[in-house]
């Protein structure tokens, strides 16, 4: 398997109360939309999984909703990620939820630090960062419930072998 830094879980609708699934049974992904989507999503399960609970609830069609999250994707850029883990690393405790959010936000213009939710492993590693959109794919606050961690936790971030 190769290595990945960020991957995409996936683009989940918004309800009026938490997220809709599995709306419809629809076909899967045809075998070229998969085979599209692994450098994105690197398990095929995953890209199934996400277009039957979530996608069956916002497009007709996998090809439109797994475009729509490429767009979103191809859109994100990445703050300095080894900078900011060998800083952490130089003074245990100095990288924040706070500083790993306003660094995305620094990074990607428009979009406030609090548009981005963060989950952390129970040993304070970064294990997923949430970027929280309205119904048009604007930014916006991430619900309590998806901002994660305070910003004054402890954010350490692996770097890999």
């Amino acid at each position: 398997m190769g290595r990945f830094g960020f991957v995409v879980h996936g683009l989940w609708p918004e309800g009026r109360v938490g997220y809709p699934q599995y709306c419809r049974r629809l076909p899967p992904p045809s075998p070229a939309v998969v085979r599209g989507q692994l450098c994105r999503t690197p398990k095929v399960a995953w890209i199934a999984h996400e277009w039957a609970k979530h996608g069956s609830c916002m497009a007709r069609r996998p090809e439109g909703y797994f475009r729509v999250g490429n767009i979103l994707a191809d859109a994100m850029r990445y703050p300095a990620m080894e900078r900011l883990s060998r800083n952490g690393e130089a003074k245990p405790g100095s990288l924040t939820a706070g500083k790993l959010r306003a660094a995305f936000a620094a990074a990607n213009p428009g979009r406030p630090a609090n548009s981005f939710g963060l989950r952390l492993s129970e040993r304070g590693w970064l294990r997923e960062v949430l970027v929280c959109l309205d119904r048009r794919f604007r930014p916006r606050q991430c619900p309590a419930a998806q901002a994660g961690v305070r910003d004054a936790t402890a954010v350490k971030i692996w770097r890999g072998l």
